[in-house]
């Protein structure tokens, strides 16, 4: 099946610290693409894998589910961590929800954690029928394509299989299960307006994760897919800034 136009994965050979970026939920890498390139163009090494089920047709996410997802960002975990000294791993919306999954299970093997308007939730009562829903119903219209920047294009689904939306469901519940085991340093940016992941989301992920090193961004001039919005700057050099303070901590911590 042909991919969409930008969901080809990136990677990219750089210096010792890795970035494992982590796009969403019926999205593909071309809302991640940007951000990427900037951190590779900063000697990171970089890995922008292509989920499974995404970039092709919504048909083909139907017959996927959240363990094949996060299959996917597992192993590129493990090559990066092969190759390099540090990695950290960022995701947006159900990416963001990924990564923080890697940090729980992985510990010190994830240096940081950078998530975009992470998604911890589905709407109660939207969750509750999806069991029965996914059944009668085999899509809902798509949620990509939130963003306040004139000409700016998400590129994904216009549909959202349901047998999807459940495995969705099921991950953001076992990921907000495990958040009281992300111990590692993390960044949170989060749009104050988001009409596909609430705010609420963030609040409750600050809340329930055990790191000690938290900052936690409100971005005022974006929606949802801040990554391609107007506060898409802010958000790479954010990270950027983020990984080399925790890289130079370790430098200085190992050389004492």
């Amino acid at each position: 099946m042909p991919l969409l136009p930008g969901a080809e994965p990136l990677r990219h050979d750089g210096g010792e610290v890795g970035v494992l970026l982590c796009h969403g939920f019926t999205g593909c890498p071309q809302s991640m693409r940007p951000w990427a390139r900037y951190l590779a163009e900063r000697d990171l090494t970089v890995s922008l894998p292509l989920l499974p089920g995404h970039g092709t047709r919504w048909q083909d996410l139907a017959v996927t589910g959240w363990q094949d997802w996060y299959a996917t960002v597992d192993h590129e975990l493990r090559r990066l961590s092969e190759r390099c000294e540090q990695v950290f791993v960022c995701g947006l919306s159900m990416g963001g929800a990924l990564a923080l999954r890697l940090a729980a299970l992985h510990g010190d093997a994830v240096s940081g954690v950078v998530a975009v308007n992470p998604a911890a939730t589905l709407p109660r009562i939207q969750g509750y029928a999806l069991p029965v829903l996914r059944h009668l119903l085999p899509s809902t219209r798509g949620v990509t394509g939130d963003i306040a920047k004139e000409g700016a294009v998400e590129v994904g689904y216009d549909r959202v299989p349901l047998h999807a939306a459940h495995s969705l469901y099921e991950l953001l519940r076992t990921v907000r299960g495990e958040l009281p085991r992300v111990t590692r340093p993390l960044l949170l940016l989060h749009s104050r307006v988001d009409h596909v992941v609430p705010p609420s989301d963030s609040a409750l992920i600050l809340d329930r994760v055990s790191s000690r090193d938290v900052t936690e961004t409100v971005l005022e001039r974006s929606l949802h897919v801040a990554t391609l919005d107007h506060d898409a700057e802010r958000i790479f050099a954010d990270s950027y800034g983020f990984i080399t303070r925790l890289t130079a901590r370790k430098t200085a911590r190992d050389g004492a």
